[in-house]
């Protein structure tokens, strides 16, 4: 059987990409790798050492510093998607708290924090067998991935998904306010002057607003099939 040996997903925040690249990673046994995980540690490394996330010299020390590690999930039943290891400490949800979503869009556009986390991006792309999920993979970790997907959803429904996200992990944060912030991280990560949020030129793009992520798999799937190389 023939298939990418890498497959980029990006697209906006709460837009179903990291639930369909998990479901698409799981069906193919490759990796899952949510590089979204990486700039989120960054910040909740910023934010624990009491760093001033308008600081950009010193948050992009630090992110030379720190020790980031993405693992499978393994038997954690907590309805993870992966484990992110901060310093060797587990800080998954930790990674999802309203402070952090604040903060991560600012800390993301820092030239000298892109470039480092790029770097161990690019490490894992370069073995293979990896479904890769962000939002500048296609245009600038690995550009010549055999299958770009972009993958977005009204800013309605993305709201609406975090903020049932936020129910669950106990965040009381109205709807309102969720959907300024995703139009608010929207205007930010289109409009950086490194790594903007934007499809690559060969991207395919998938609407999920109203398509079930099951229904979306096995689109991919198809399309994984005619994109090998």
């Amino acid at each position: 059987m023939c298939l990418p040996e890498v497959i980029a997903i990006d697209g906006p925040s709460a837009s179903g990409k990291s639930t369909i690249g998990h479901m698409l990673a799981q069906a193919l046994g490759y990796l899952f790798l949510d590089t979204g995980s990486m700039y989120r540690a960054v910040t909740l490394a910023a934010l624990q050492a009491n760093i001033d996330v308008m600081d950009e010299t010193a948050v992009t020390q630090l992110a030379r510093q720190i020790d980031i590690d993405i693992q499978p999930p393994g038997n954690m039943q907590d309805g993870r998607l992966y484990t992110v290891l901060l310093n060797g400490k587990d800080v998954t949800w930790e990674l999802r708290s309203p402070a952090v979503d604040t903060h991560v869009s600012l800390i993301s556009s820092y030239p000298g924090v892109r470039e480092e986390m790029v770097l161990h991006q690019r490490q894992y792309g370069q073995r293979g067998h990896v479904v890769m999920v962000g939002r500048d993979i296609g245009t600038v970790v690995m550009p010549d991935a055999p299958l770009k997907l972009y993958i977005t959803a009204s800013p309605a429904e993305r709201a609406r998904r975090r903020w049932l996200d936020r129910q669950k992990q106990g965040h009381n944060t109205d709807y309102e306010t969720i959907l300024a912030d995703v139009l608010r991280r929207d205007e930010i990560d289109s409009n950086r002057k490194h790594s903007p949020l934007r499809p690559a030129e060969d991207a395919i793009l998938i609407d999920t607003t109203q398509k079930p992520a099951e229904t979306i798999l096995q689109e991919i799937l198809e399309l994984a099939h005619t994109h090998c190389r």
